[in-house]
């Protein structure tokens, strides 16, 4: 699992359970067709995320995931995967769901989209939370 590495900027959280994290995101992977070749995720304070989205992005607003894209081959994924952790937890409170459940939300959110899944419009957002949900309920990575 040498090929999912977990990371931190500007924040005291930190993953507990790397491996089977690391499972359930290789078989979701998997079970889309595709590859693992890297990905980088980056666990970071609000104000951490908020200047990658602005260095890199030129959008001047809070989120809480960005996710970039550098595979250079399209069955294999290649990528930095960017997490506010503040975000996620108003996020969870927001809902009214724990933490746990919206990190885990968000982890496979930028997953499914370097697998093709999109979220602009209403139909894709739907797929997506459908697809989200699926992998969310499986027993094994519970």
């Amino acid at each position: 699992m040498d090929n999912i590495q977990f990371f931190y900027e500007d924040t005291s959280f930190e993953l507990k359970d790397h491996e089977r994290i690391s499972q359930w995101i290789t078989h979701t992977v998997e079970q889309e067709g595709f590859n693992i070749e890297s990905i980088n995720y980056i666990f970071c304070s609000d104000e951490y995320l908020h200047q990658v989205n602005v260095d890199y992005l030129n959008h001047d607003y809070y989120t809480d995931i960005i996710t970039f894209d550098n595979s250079e081959n399209e069955e294999h994924i290649e990528s930095d995967i960017f997490i506010s952790i503040d975000r996620v937890e108003d996020n969870a409170e927001q809902q009214g769901i724990s933490f746990s459940e919206e990190l885990r939300r968000v982890i496979i959110h930028g997953i499914l989209h370097l697998v093709g899944y999109n979220d602009k419009t209403e139909e894709e957002k739907s797929l997506m939370r459908e697809k989200e949900n699926a992998y969310l309920s499986l027993p094994q990575f519970q």
